[in-house]
């Protein structure tokens, strides 16, 4: 890519997060990322160009391998001149959430990652004029621990998402606790799927968005009256889903459209795309881990009908969804496990901090760290190298477990769809589509003490503040022991 012959003003602020920056070009499907810094806090320009390489090769080499190639873009590290980087720069910080102004973009080194743009369509077949409708959503992690070392009772029954949910609501993250719970979009039944697809939507938090043609039109919008929302999304889908003019109108309009939505994005995470064969674990049999969350509406709504547990996942093997999962559960442990390993890898790193690149810590992220992580057993021997393993693997599955998965669809003629493109019929359009997954960065070393502080923190809130679900069966049984009165009659 010459940047050298691109105007700035040809590139738009297309979102950022707590290390990176991304901007868009108005023409051409790429992306350029780059890395953000605290004030004062200063790194050689090879520093940055190693750490970005890094994500690239962590990219390449590791999750690929987890996910398949038609589902990463590892993208590659540029040099761009710094007048075009500072220009670019002054030109989006208008553009910035004030919230994300607390660290510098990184204006002096000259490098930045070079990606595909995510939320157009990434097949060869595409034709670009068409309009695009593109879903991000994150999916977050879609299991319940099933490790032995975890202490708390109430972890094996709610889902870390759904804890967080109170403390994140306590302490002013979001207004009010969303009704998303991940199991029910990885449990692969569709009714479930359905209900937590509905529930981002009414809450998208920082878990959903929506973009049309590359722009932004739906998600992180907690200010803003729900139902309004909805209406002003129906508008931007409805050419999408009912081409034709009155088709579709009337109240039950929006309803309509959000629902077709729904429909079309159940579908597509559901599908393969790639024929590369990622690697499967099978790490949790069936009988051993619980398939739904106690504190899902989904699952409350089914123990008020009498049922005791929702139907269990059936993620086809070659989707997406199906993947990450593996992915996320390379947490074997629970950070209640992994954290003693931690301190061993810490303690044998202050002792000898010049083997800390021996230990590939910081990568590189190359075939030997892959086959580390193939490493499945259990049994700590209480060598280094085992507590090395599962803290590597805990760190891969912390990234599969925040990644997020881009759905792009774009309408499709009858005449146009072929075999060599897939395409997601809905009730009166049909939809080329891709899907990706995107922020694959390997999660921080540095970061598991925080983990396990955070951990004990949620679970102890919610033990707190959420009173105990009754048992199924039980409830209505002395509801009110107080109020009960022995009587005693003569025989």
């Amino acid at each position: 890519m010459d940047a050298a012959k691109m105007d700035e003003n040809e590139w738009t602020y297309h979102g950022e997060g707590n290390k990176s920056l991304v901007v868009a070009h108005a023409q051409r499907c790429v992306v350029l990322r780059f890395l953000k810094f605290p004030p004062n806090r200063n790194k050689t320009s090879e520093e940055i160009f190693r750490h970005l390489q890094s994500i690239v090769d962590f990219g390449k080499n590791v999750m690929t391998e987890f996910f398949g190639e038609n589902y990463v873009h590892h993208g590659e590290v540029v040099q761009l001149p710094l007048d075009f980087v500072k220009q670019l720069c002054l030109k989006i910080q208008a553009e910035r959430p004030e919230c994300r102004c607390d660290k510098d973009l990184d204006t002096l080194s000259g490098y930045a990652m070079c990606l595909p743009n995510l939320t157009r369509l990434h097949t060869s077949h595409f034709v670009e004029h068409r309009p695009i409708l593109c879903v991000e959503i994150k999916p977050k992690c879609g299991f319940i621990p099933f490790s032995r070392h975890v202490t708390q009772e109430m972890k094996h029954k709610v889902c870390r998402y759904c804890m967080h949910q109170h403390l994140k609501v306590a302490t002013g993250k979001w207004k009010q606790i969303s009704k998303y719970c991940p199991l029910d979009l990885f449990s692969g039944n569709k009714q479930r799927m359905h209900f937590a697809l509905k529930s981002l939507l009414q809450e998208a938090q920082n878990n959903l968005k929506i973009f049309k043609n590359g722009e932004l039109i739906y998600g992180c919008r907690d200010q803003r009256d729900a139902a309004a929302d909805w209406n002003e999304l129906a508008c931007h889908l409805k050419p999408f889903f009912y081409p034709s003019n009155g088709l579709v109108s009337g109240p039950h309009c929006t309803r309509t459209i959000i629902k077709e939505l729904i429909h079309v994005i159940t579908l597509t995470l559901l599908s393969s795309t790639d024929k590369c064969r990622a690697w499967d674990m099978k790490l949790v049999p069936s009988s051993q881990g619980r398939s739904c969350c106690e504190a899902s509406p989904f699952s409350k709504e089914l123990l008020r009908n009498g049922k005791s547990h929702a139907e269990g996942s059936g993620l086809p093997r070659g989707c997406l969804l199906y993947k990450t999962l593996q992915a996320q559960m390379l947490d074997l442990l629970d950070i209640e496990g992994l954290y003693p390993l931690y301190c061993r890898v810490e303690r044998h790193l202050q002792e000898f901090p010049e083997e800390r690149d021996l230990l590939q810590i910081d990568g590189p992220y190359n075939e030997a760290f892959y086959q580390k992580l193939r490493d499945l057993s259990t049994e700590d021997d209480g060598t280094l190298a085992y507590a090395l393993t599962k803290v590597q693997q805990y760190r891969v599955a912390m990234t599969a477990k925040d990644c997020s998965i881009m759905i792009a669809l774009s309408p499709c003629l009858q005449d146009e769809c072929s075999d060599r493109r897939p395409v997601i019929p809905a009730s009166r359009a049909r939809f080329a589509f891709s899907v990706s997954v995107l922020d694959l960065d390997l999660k921080p070393y540095e970061s598991i003490p925080h983990q396990h502080k955070l951990d004990g923190k949620i679970v102890s809130y919610y033990l707190k503040n959420v009173p105990p679900k009754k048992e199924p069966g039980k409830a209505g049984l002395l509801a009110e022991p107080d109020d009960c009165t022995l009587v005693l009659h003569k025989v």
